[in-house]
């Protein structure tokens, strides 16, 4: 049996602490079934938003009229799309693999290990221990319990980049960012899209002023139903078939479509680990349980990511690597901050927010709210944004900003200035005394913050 100063698993995040530990002198064993890079690279953030860009450029070209510009989209390639896409991951890969070189103090192992004792992982019928060990070991899509799915094809975020041809139409069973950022990518590329939601909301957990404008536009380009359960799919000839059942009216629904694209959840990879075998704890849903220093019920092993269910991110998986690190190697532990965590959903119009939705807030803080337009500051007027808004909580007492909420164009650039704000105490004042360019969209920001007043 080999011993290792560290074992890491999962090449994604996990990659952080592979390199801290090398450049720190220590021995590793990074344990990974691939392929390298993780979700993120791979079946996430990057192949979905270079699909994504080539979708809103269309989306741009068909809603130039409001500005006075008509224009024609002749031909969607969408073969050369998928192609382009897969470019930066091929590159990063080569980078990645050139990197690999087995020494005495590093061995890098390809395939899917399981825990068969403490610290102790089998793979490739080979058997290694770490003294430490981080669990980086992700998610994978998550399947639901309906009648007939273990019977037919279906794309999941971990399939659909692999397809060749363009779906003619597409169901969509979910409504949360998977699932809508690809309802946008398909429905602009030409596909007939259909999104099936179980809840009530799109984006859950989005403000709910925000999920409804979602719901809206989304609802001009296909077709969308909430409140719908999936009951049943089927194979045809030439298709499937999805019975599903309004949860409101109990009213039954009958789909056809060429495609089905499951994204209705993500599922922890930890009992693909066994990671009860060292005895690593997981909670109901699977995920492993970690406290605020990211330390699992083990001691000597810590887990980050994906596995653990919090904040399903790559920046704060990030995060939570070099957190994870330095509780591992330093004697003063320090807590992973999960006050001012920041998403963006790449869907059309873009959603971004940072910290709290106006009811977490109100549990806690007195508040003011604020809001604004894109057509309330020049630059919004000037793109004829009529829909775009922004919502700001706001500590009544302090001034300090609990949570920003943004639906618009550029909104995950524009909620960058805030997180930052946020980081540094998060007072007004850090935003107010910059300076802000006249005429640019971040004076939206400053115009949301000089809204502020009693919610209603």
């Amino acid at each position: 049996m080999k011993k290792f100063d560290m074992v890491v698993v999962g090449s994604g995040s996990g990659g952080e602490i592979v390199e801290l530990a090398l450049n720190n002198g220590f021995s590793v064993a990074w344990v990974d079934k691939g392929p390298l890079g993780g979700t993120c690279l791979n079946v996430g953030c990057i192949p979905s938003k270079m699909l994504i860009y080539s979708a809103d450029r269309v989306m741009e070209i068909k809603e130039a009229e409001k500005l006075g510009i008509k224009a024609e989209i002749k031909n969607i390639d969408f073969k050369k799309i998928m192609k382009h896409m897969k470019e930066p991951i091929v590159e990063s890969h080569e980078q990645m693999r050139s990197g690999l070189i087995n020494t005495d103090y590093f061995h890098y192992y390809k395939g899917e290990g399981h825990f068969i004792s403490d610290y102790t992982i089998e793979i490739n019928k080979e058997e290694i221990k770490g003294d430490k060990i981080f669990i980086a070991s992700g998610a994978r899509p998550l399947i639901p319990p309906i009648n007939g799915i273990e019977d037919i094809d279906y794309l999941t975020n971990e399939t659909v980049f692999d397809i060749k041809e363009k779906p003619k139409s597409l169901i969509i069973i979910g409504g949360g960012y998977i699932a809508v950022e690809f309802a946008h990518f398909f429905s602009a590329m030409g596909t007939n899209v259909t999104v099936l939601q179980r809840g009530s909301r799109l984006i859950k957990n989005s403000e709910p002023e925000i999920s409804e404008l979602l719901l809206k536009l989304m609802k001009k380009r296909m077709n969308v139903y909430i409140n719908i359960e999936v009951k049943e799919v089927k194979k045809e000839k030439k298709g499937y078939i999805v019975i599903a059942k309004d949860n409101v009216s109990s009213e039954d629904f009958v789909f056809k479509s060429e495609q089905i694209f499951l994204a209705s959840g993500r599922k922890s990879n930890a009992d693909l680990l066994k990671v009860e075998n060292t005895g690593v704890e997981t909670d109901k849903r699977g995920y492993i349980k970690v406290n605020e220093f990211l330390e699992t019920t083990k001691k000597n092993i810590w887990a980050f990511g994906d596995a653990i269910g919090k904040y399903m991110f790559k920046h704060v998986a990030n995060e939570e690597a070099v957190v994870a690190w330095r509780n591992a190697v330093s004697e003063h532990k320090n807590p992973m901050d999960y006050s001012a965590i920041p998403y963006a959903v790449f869907t059309y119009p873009q959603i971004a927010a940072v910290g709290l939705t106006e009811l977490e807030a109100k549990r806690d803080h007195q508040i003011l709210v604020g809001s604004a337009k894109y057509s309330d500051v020049a630059k919004g007027e000037a793109m004829v944004e009529l829909d775009g808004f922004t919502k700001a909580i706001v500590d009544k007492e302090d001034g300090k900003i609990l949570g920003f909420h943004i639906i618009g164009p550029y909104a995950s650039i524009l909620i960058q200035e805030v997180v930052n704000a946020m980081a540094l105490g998060g007072k007004l004042g850090f935003i107010g005394q910059g300076m802000h360019i006249h005429p640019a969209l971040p004076e939206l920001i400053l115009r949301t913050l000089g809204n502020l007043k009693e919610p209603t």
